[in-house]
């Protein structure tokens, strides 16, 4: 890797663009042609890179983009994204002009929000969706009382630009469905209480979005799922699309050793070798999100699995190997290799997790390379700002 200039130490993660690709794509053409797809990138595309995967996204299909705070939006702008974006958190009612003046849509999340905003917004205009709260108890006008005030307020100042209305289902991905069902009657009352219907309707994100085709309207956020990943395990075998997983991590063995009967290894000195065995040096980390509680999880060296041994330190970790392999040997975290895989669900089912976690906590210590054709089209270092 050092040869062809992208970084200097012996760890990195693979992002798979057509697998992004194939994955909006294939959801997209779920949908009727009226329904557009936003795409979520927040959380640096949950842990893929944003501008790649807003790009990538886009070019599949999807009309608009979707981050969690004004910074996410404003680093997608910087990066030559002009694309609607809409920010789906809270953002400051003092920082409105800033959405404004980068055409970023913002979200009301309160009647108060609404007023704060107005007093400072100047002679500007903000395009805003309005996110009402339908049993989450998270973000979102309550009931019908708070979202005709909001309405009749919106009707009296021409500067905000009622773009959507929206809400977040918190069991969509379950097999049960009566809560989910509750939210989307509630939702629809709402709807139907507004005396005119903004542009964008959406309530689905992933999981509604490929289930529940009355709770499309026209408009869903994908987010998990256009990055491979099934919602929850619970719905992964009756999902309707074939999910291809874009992320992978990668290492290689930096020091090989034997290690006599009784010999132990790491802090805390945890592990003591059993017989005589061989064991590798994977600079690796809890710095790097590939935490402490990782001790015992397999990883993929010439195609067979090894487990990690020893507590797992702030750089680096150490596997037992089947059999002696050189120093350089490639070492698969997640991903594929031979014919073997770590897939993301096993290292989140050690963590007793989610999915959507492991992505995410991989840091950006971790250079990102960007594959498309099998061939690297693209790296992001954040630590040599690359």
């Amino acid at each position: 890797m050092e040869k062809q200039g992208f970084f200097y130490r012996d760890t990195w993660a693979e992002v798979d663009l057509d697998a992004i690709y194939q994955n909006a794509s294939a959801i997209k053409r779920l949908l009727p042609d009226d329904v557009e797809l936003i795409a979520v990138v927040k959380a640096n595309g949950y842990g893929h890179g944003d501008v790649e995967v807003a790009e990538t996204a886009l070019a599949a299909g999807a009309g608009y983009l979707a981050v969690a705070f004004m910074d996410e939006a404003l680093a997608l702008r910087k990066k030559g994204i002009a694309a609607p974006i809409l920010v789906l958190g809270a953002t400051r009612p003092e920082d409105v002009h800033v959405a404004a003046r980068n055409r970023i849509t913002l979200t009301a999340i309160n009647f108060e929000w609404l007023e704060k905003a107005a007093s400072v917004l100047g002679d500007s205009s903000l395009r805003i969706h309005i996110k009402v709260d339908t049993g989450m108890a998270r973000l979102g006008f309550k009931g019908l009382d708070e979202l005709k005030q909001a309405e009749a307020f919106l009707e009296q100042d021409s500067r905000f630009l009622l773009e959507g209305i929206f809400t977040h289902f918190s069991t969509a991905d379950e097999l049960e469905s009566s809560y989910f069902q509750h939210q989307l009657k509630e939702f629809e009352t709402l709807l139907e209480s507004l005396t005119v219907r903004p542009k964008y309707i959406h309530a689905s994100n992933s999981a509604a979005g490929m289930r529940f085709a009355g709770a499309r309207f026209n408009a869903i956020r994908l987010g998990i799922s256009m990055y491979g990943l099934s919602p929850s395990p619970e719905i992964k075998s009756s999902l309707p699309v074939e999910l291809n997983e874009a992320f992978s991590l990668h290492s290689r063995l930096v020091q090989v050793k034997k290690l006599h009967k009784g010999e132990k290894v790491s802090y805390g000195a945890t592990y003591e070798a059993s017989n005589e065995e061989w064991i590798g040096t994977i600079p690796i980390g809890y710095a790097d999100g590939w935490i402490r509680k990782l001790q015992g999880q397999e990883v993929l060296v010439n195609g067979l699995r090894a487990p990690i041994v020893g507590r797992v330190c702030m750089d680096q970790c150490m596997v037992r190997l089947q059999e002696y392999a050189p120093v350089g040997t490639e070492v698969t975290l997640i991903g594929k290799q031979g014919s073997n895989f770590v897939r993301i669900d096993e290292i989140a089912r050690k963590l007793e997790t989610i999915n959507y976690e492991i992505p995410c906590i991989i840091s950006n210590r971790v250079p990102r390379l960007y594959k498309k054709d099998g061939k690297i089209v693209g790296m992001h270092n954040h630590v040599l700002g690359s």
